[in-house]
């Protein structure tokens, strides 16, 4: 029989109750007694702290503590927060306390807590709180960090300079030399945000009588968090749950656990009360983590037919004060760079400098977009010298897919050679151009060009490692109500999790969607779990499903052929019941059968039942699954603003084999909006003092739903070998080659006036810029 439901365009099982209001976030969660906190956060990028007095908020009516470090329990007191992913390259692995002591190294950091009946007593004791501060010196900008006798981010580092590694493979020196043609570009990269509708939030409540602390968080990572949690307080594991209930998008920034995770539930134990944290949006501005700057100077050698012989280059790195997840940013940029091209040899010195501006990690494509920045502007540099259609370039040096698997000669950031498992790499860029309308497109912009119109398209390929380990689990149970009950150490944020996995085990199980029970991010449902990040869940928590369902499918088998005495091959399972395929088809639902496999009190099993209907499994990938894709931007560009609309926008994705195509079709929708704002519109900008300029919406530009067109998306399902379902991710790729795509296209639209454009994002003032340098407006107010 065919697949029924994976595969199938089910729309999401999670929205009706989010569309009626029904939805349960951290802010949602009302317990008896429930106080509230607000941090006291530096007004300083850096400074000594030399002491806190808090008499006048402590005297205000409805304040019931104000916490500085001293107060934390041990060892949170004075233990830094746990490193997630060290790396034998980061020569400076420093995270921040809790809260601040004796130093803040960003504006924002915590320095104190105020917990009071409320967030307005709280705000107004926190604003009471008197903290005396000697400022040093800051440094904002990251070539000044790197360079030698500079301000130091931290007062006891004789250098900013947090790691340096190269990634090479093969002679570039050689390829260089023995080129045709060599061309450098120099580009630099904008800090952004993850911007979630949701801000951060954390509640926790002591439960004296069961010792249990609950913490409902709005986090990526609920297991992640809880060991993390329980490390700073010195709890034992299992005397901790953590609840990732609805979270409102996370895009990276929420994978990370932040110092107010761990202040809030050292409040609620000392204070023998639940505590809530809301975090507002200016502070989401200030504290939650970013991503980039990057300056990057790379060059590309090829030969005469356009070929490409190597690739070599620096990029420097922003971490800003700390490194909460390492280096791995900066390392999965520089390993993507060669992309889905044949690249013979590379060459990338990789230095990670502190700044005294909010950490980065990753957002939406963790450091690819940038890669495939610098990769695609380096191809369209050569396909402008020489002369050649864009797109012919990127045919030429394309991967084949009788090269697959196609070792690239580098290690990626899970440890594991790169080694990409499988694509069509032509076939995607093909579709994704007939879809665009390629062929016909100079037609269309000489006609736009005689109507005063500036129209241009670009494109750009990439290549993604999704899937990565170390494991996801998933239990699957049948329940004595017929019902299906999974549970997942998988997460969800809008991703559609519970619809997937719900497809996944209805296949495999043959029960109906309605009636499988799905429990995400919470700790007490499934003893082990990461989480959501790196496009991993399908891969993942989906195996996982996979192979739990079968397992249950072939208990329910057993047990039915044994109740109906027929032979297990004669069972079929569809909709929740088990029918004999013999005679009068017998049947049983599968609700007896959980019953049946409670057995009786005082009774043996019969040989080879197992107590139950349930099974858990941890799936463990081998390696990254590698999905790719081809984006086409079209673009106008109004020459006398700078404004810039998309026109079309036309992505040809392969993600393996498609669970839901509607939900692929909305994570590639999304994260081609998330692009938008980082080639045109979104910039976390700072001054000289490392004093943050762009603090609300006021400053800091999305995309609306005017700014961003129904894309046009085309599957290429190219099977996974390394998982049972074939599957590859799909969360980040709407992102990771946009940035590169619209502004090739925006260069593109004025290539009248033969201007360049090098960095992102591309505002409206830095294109009225470069025309007015390239003598634009002469030309335009002459005609």
């Amino acid at each position: 029989m065919g697949a029924k439901h994976f595969g199938a365009r089910v729309t999401r099982l999670e929205d009706p109750a989010l569309l009626a209001g029904r939805g349960r976030f951290v802010d949602d969660v009302k317990l008896p007694g429930l106080l509230h906190a607000c941090f006291v956060r530096s007004p300083h990028a850096h400074a000594k702290l030399r002491g806190c007095d808090a008499r006048a908020a402590l005297i205000m009516p409805g304040v019931h503590a104000v916490m500085t470090a001293d107060d934390l329990p041990e060892p949170m007191r004075d233990t830094p927060l746990p490193l997630l992913l060290p790396n034998p390259a980061l020569n400076v692995p420093r995270t921040q306390t809790a809260l601040a002591r004796g130093e803040v190294c960003y504006v924002g950091q915590a320095v104190a807590v105020v917990v009071a009946d409320t967030r307005y007593i709280a705000e107004d004791a926190a604003a009471a709180l008197v903290v005396h501060y000697e400022v040093l010196p800051a440094v904002a900008d990251c070539r000044a960090a790197a360079e030698d006798g500079g301000p130091g981010a931290h007062s006891d580092l004789t250098t900013n300079v947090a790691s340096t590694f190269s990634l090479a493979y093969g002679d570039t020196d050689a390829a260089f030399a023995d080129a045709a043609h060599v061309f450098r570009e120099e580009l630099w990269q904008h800090r952004g945000g993850g911007m979630a509708i949701e801000t951060r939030a954390v509640l926790a409540h002591h439960e004296p009588v069961s010792d249990l602390l609950t913490v409902w968080s709005g986090t990526q990572t609920p297991h992640i968090g809880r060991r993390m949690l329980a490390d700073l307080i010195g709890r034992d594991l299992q005397s901790i749950r953590v609840i990732a209930p609805d979270v409102g998008g996370g895009f990276g920034p929420k994978a990370i656990f932040y110092p107010e995770e761990a202040v809030i539930p050292a409040a609620a134990l000392k204070l023998g009360r639940p505590v809530k944290w809301i975090e507002d949006r200016r502070e989401h501005f200030l504290c939650a983590t970013q991503e980039r700057d990057q300056y990057w100077d790379v060059a590309i050698a090829v030969d005469g037919e356009a070929k490409i012989l190597g690739v070599r280059g620096r990029m420097l790195h922003d971490t800003g004060a700390y490194v909460p997840w390492g280096i791995v940013m900066p390392y999965i940029a520089a390993s993507t760079v060669p992309g889905p091209y044949v690249v013979p040899s590379y060459r990338l010195e990789t230095v990670v400098v502190l700044t005294n501006k909010v950490p980065t990690t990753p957002v939406r494509g963790a450091g690819r977009p940038q890669a495939v920045f610098a990769m695609e502007r380096l191809i369209d540099r050569v396909a402008r010298e020489l002369k050649i259609d864009r797109t012919e370039v990127r045919r030429r040096n394309l991967i084949q897919p009788e090269q697959m698997p196609y070792e690239v000669g580098l290690m990626f950031r899970d440890g594991k050679p790169l080694v990409y498992d499988s694509g069509d790499y032509p076939r995607g860029q093909d579709k994704a151009l007939a879809l665009a309308g390629y062929d016909d497109f100079r037609e269309r912009q000489e006609a736009a060009l005689e109507q005063g119109r500036f129209i241009g398209i670009g494109l750009a390929n990439y290549v993604e490692g999704t899937g990565l380990g170390p494991f996801e689990g998933v239990t699957v149970r049948v329940l004595p109500s017929g019902k299906v009950a999974v549970a997942t150490g998988a997460t969800s944020q809008g991703q559609g999790t519970r619809t997937t996995l719900s497809q996944i085990v209805a296949e495999e199980v043959g029960c109906r969607l309605d009636d499988v029970v799905m429990t995400v991010g919470d700790t007490a449902a499934i003893s082990q779990g990461i989480g959501a990040f790196a496009s991993r869940q399908a891969v993942n928590a989906g195996s996982s499903a996979h192979v739990a369902g079968q397992a249950v499918r072939q208990q329910l088998i057993a047990l039915a052929a044994r109740a109906l005495g027929v032979q297990e091959t004669d069972i079929d399972l569809e909709d929740g019941v088990a029918t004999a395929q013999r005679g009068n088809k017998p049947s049983i639902a599968f609700g007896d059968l959980a019953r049946l496999a409670q057995g009786i009190p005082g009774v043996s099993l019969p040989a080879g039942q197992s107590a139950g209907i349930e099974h858990t499994a941890y799936y463990t990938p081998t390696q990254a699954a590698y999905c790719s894709g081809t984006h086409v931007a079209e673009v106008q560009v109004d020459a006398m603003t700078g404004g810039v609309k998309v026109l079309r926008y036309t992505v040809a994705h392969d993600s393996g084999r498609v669970i839901n195509p509607l939900i692929v079709d909305g994570q590639v929708q999304g994260g081609v909006a998330h692009g938008i704002g980082n080639a045109l519109l979104e910039w976390m900008q700072y001054d000289a003092n490392a004093q943050p300029l762009t603090t609300s919406f006021a400053d800091y530009m999305l995309p609306m739903a005017t700014d961003v067109p129904t894309c046009a998306i085309a599957h290429v399902e190219t099977v996974n070998p390394l998982n049972p379902l074939g599957v590859k991710g799909a969360g980040e790729g709407g992102t990771i080659p946009a940035p590169a795509a619209i502004v090739a296209a925006v260069e593109d639209a004025l290539s009248p006036f033969g201007v360049r454009f090098a960095e992102m994002p591309l505002t409206p003032e830095r294109i009225v810029a470069t025309l007015r340098a390239a003598g634009a407006y002469d030309r335009l107010f002459a005609g």
